[in-house]
């Protein structure tokens, strides 16, 4: 399963990052690293982006960005 692939309100733990070079640092920077807890707060009304709760903050991120992003339901 991938990030954008979680319901709005569920929580999953991240297991594989699929992005490489600059997209993946920028996901890294972020705190989006394996076993991070990550909650789907919201999505926007045409469907990008989500906006996540990681480490205790929230962020948004592109639906495309997501889409790399291997996780396990918590």
């Amino acid at each position: 399963m991938t990030l954008d692939e979680v319901a709005v309100g569920d929580s999953c733990t991240v297991s594989k990052l699929g992005e490489t070079g600059e997209i993946r640092r920028r996901i890294l920077d972020m705190g989006i690293t394996e076993g991070a807890q990550v909650k789907v707060c919201k999505v926007a009304p045409l469907g990008d982006p989500i906006e996540l709760t990681v480490r205790g903050y929230q962020l948004s991120l592109r639906k495309s960005d997501a889409a790399s992003i291997e996780v396990q339901p918590a």
